[in-house]
């Protein structure tokens, strides 16, 4: 299947590891030039030039740290000077601390507020106008399924995310007269150092050995097992393509069938 994304131009955030280098890493295979960022410009840099080598199409990296607004128009400037503009914008922040969400004080809710709402809606203002002028554009917002079904201890992300998606969905109907397409994409456990920690945090609280907490996440799981992250990329480099035209507004779990809402 051709997804049409050759010499398309995306930015994607939390682009150094994880979900976020998975997504760079299937968009440039697809033949996309694509700037990956995250708060860690030299690991940036480092993976940009493994995918450029992996792929063969143009990777570029760069810093920002979403919690930092000045950062984030920033690496929408670098994007309009380095590419002329953003076809696809894929915004996926990193996750809040693991806590009791009656223990959350002002300021923390403040702070992640910033770093992971007002950051999003911000960078995806200065990248609207060109695809909205164009008449084509994608984007992408990686979530959580706390959004259908809050996670324990896990209140900070579960809150705020439901508020991004409910963003997008509103702001789908803005874009939707000018072809430019936004869904939100709901990760369950998937094989990153963000489930690594989780293990590792439940392992403590439980006085339990790592591997016992791992089978238990897996046991949980319709599919006996947590997710990969080029599964993940898969669906995301879709989303983002030409085939999914029709496609908005919309928040789909890759969970492994583990959340029980449909919808």
């Amino acid at each position: 299947m051709d997804l049409g994304l050759k010499n398309k131009r995306a930015l994607v955030l939390g682009a150094s590891k994880g979900i976020g280098r998975g997504i760079a890493e299937e968009l440039a295979a697809e033949g996309t030039r694509v700037i990956v960022a995250s708060r860690d410009g030299a690991a940036c840099a480092q993976v940009a030039a493994d995918i450029a080598s992996s792929s063969g199409s143009e990777v570029l990296g760069t810093a920002c740290d979403m919690a930092d607004l000045d950062a984030v128009d920033r690496v929408a400037d670098f994007a309009q000077e380095a590419f002329g503009g953003v076809d696809i914008l894929v915004n996926n922040t990193g996750g809040p601390p693991f806590g009791r969400v009656s223990e959350i004080d002002s300021e923390t809710w403040r702070q992640y507020f910033e770093s992971m709402f007002i950051s999003v809606t911000r960078l995806t203002g200065h990248i609207l106008p060109g695809m909205r002028a164009q008449g084509w554009g994608r984007v992408l917002l990686v979530t959580s399924t706390g959004v259908i079904e809050p996670i324990p201890h896990l209140g900070i992300s579960n809150a705020l995310r439901i508020a991004l998606t409910n963003w997008a969905k509103t702001i789908s109907l803005e874009l939707a007269p000018d072809g430019v397409t936004i869904n939100a994409l709901m990760p369950g456990r998937i094989d990153t150092d963000r489930i690594r920690q989780f293990y590792e945090v439940a392992a403590e609280q439980q006085g339990k050995d790592i591997e016992d907490v791992k089978a238990e996440v897996a046991s949980g799981i319709p599919m006996g097992r947590v997710g990969r992250v080029d599964e993940f990329a898969a669906l995301a480099a879709f989303l983002a393509s030409e085939r999914a035209s029709y496609i908005t507004g919309t928040a789909t779990a890759i969970d492994g069938g583990v959340t029980k809402r449909g919808t």
